[in-house]
């Protein structure tokens, strides 16, 4: 196909592109095309394609006036372009064009309209209520590196099981760091997708891949896991997330996946009077997942445990929350090592609060102790030699 400055045009945002590149690429099957009509309501009944598991629908219908107008005009066989901020980004040949409420296609992907659910209201916004199916070809497509990249892992240490991780790290904290050893501990080559959000409630993907990889590399053993970006679309919210991503997993070449007990996904749900989780539905998935652990601080074991194994109650259980450490981060406090490693925190404040000291040298010669030499020193040494203070017992 061939682009033309005389066809038709949709605009779709990145969260679109990034779907329509993971379809392209292979990442999402069972689902290997937009949907038409008649397949998306068998999805919608059934939850299935071709006896595999896929929780909504896969279709485009993007928002605003002019993509209306487009659709509604749109002929069998048409060739129209599709465009993302400006640039030519993809061809489609028109099969059908096709009307969908937008309200259930809500509650199909969150499992609710709630509009003060957290994404809803953006994704109704970029929603649009006619959809189009039909065959597509990328733009410039690129050859997806992570694939190679990990099949390069397999060989080079003879894996015979891969496991999955899904996380944000945002930031990454203590819990996180025992999730991923107790990961390791039962499988040969450990795969983390990190997330990158479309929100701006959020690290820097650079800063958060920067702390895994410091992680990794100074207290992981070598060779044994990998990181893969992940752009967190749309398709990737609401109660269904799980099963997305053990479909990705498994295409990327993942045997297993494992999810923490405590993830937005798993929410049970009532089912023929017993209680399911969302796990129970994924069929056809050749993928093994395992719930982890929930861990917390207990300040009478004073140390990290399991909640599941720790006898003290929650009263005496501090629970890691991504959202509250990284406000204190925000705040510009360095938090507790129990809850974030010294070395993490002083790079993220290092780059949240950039230049934040008047004169760093002199608070640094003032406050801390030094051998007498001068030399320069860097927000993140500052911010490390000040948590040796805070650990200093002595006095307190």
């Amino acid at each position: 196909m061939t682009s033309s400055r005389k066809n038709k045009t949709l605009f779709i945002d990145k969260e679109a592109a990034s779907a329509l590149e993971l379809l392209k690429e292979g990442l999402l099957s069972p689902a290997e095309s937009l949907m038409n009509q008649k397949e998306m309501q068998e999805v919608i009944k059934t939850g299935l394609i071709n006896g595999k598991s896929f929780p909504f629908p896969f279709i485009l219908a993007p928002s605003g006036k002019m993509n209306k107008d487009v659709l509604q005009s749109a002929k069998k066989g048409e060739e129209i372009d599709i465009i993302l901020e400006n640039v030519h980004f993809a061809t489609l040949v028109v099969d059908e064009v096709f009307d969908i409420d937008t309200k259930d296609r809500i509650k199909q992907i969150y499992g609710t309209d709630d509009l003060t659910h957290p994404g809803i209201m953006a994704t109704m916004n970029r929603l649009g209520s006619i959809a189009v199916s039909g065959e597509y070809e990328l733009i410039n497509q690129t050859i997806n590196e992570s694939k190679e990249k990990i099949q390069n892992a397999k060989r080079l240490i003879d894996a015979k099981h891969t496991t999955s991780l899904v996380m944000a790290a945002n930031p990454l904290h203590r819990a996180h760091e025992r999730l991923i050893r107790q990961t390791l501990e039962n499988t040969d080559l450990l795969v983390i997708f990190l997330l990158k959000p479309y929100t701006q409630s959020n690290l820097d993907y650079e800063i958060r891949k920067e702390t895994l990889e410091y992680f990794i590399n100074h207290f992981l053993t070598k060779n044994h896991v990998v990181i893969v970006p992940l752009e967190n679309s749309y398709i990737f919210a609401g109660y269904s997330e799980i099963i997305i991503d053990a479909i990705v997993a498994k295409n990327y070449g993942c045997d297993r996946l494992t999810i923490g007990r405590n993830h937005a996904g798993l929410g049970m749900f009532y089912d023929a009077n017993s209680n399911k989780s969302i796990i129970d539905r994924v069929v056809g998935i050749d993928i093994e997942i395992t719930v982890a652990s929930e861990y917390v601080y207990c300040d009478k074991c004073t140390t990290l445990v399991s909640k599941s194994t720790c006898p003290h109650g929650q009263h005496h259980q501090i629970s890691y929350h991504s959202d509250s450490i990284l406000e204190l981060l925000e705040l510009g406090i360095l938090p507790p090592t129990m809850l974030i490693r010294k070395e993490i925190s002083a790079f993220i404040l290092s780059k949240l609060l950039p230049n934040r000291f008047k004169n760093l040298e002199k608070l640094y010669y003032d406050i801390l102790p030094v051998e007498g030499l001068l030399e320069e020193h860097t927000e993140k040494d500052f911010y490390l030699e000040l948590m040796k203070l805070y650990q200093t017992t002595s006095l307190t």
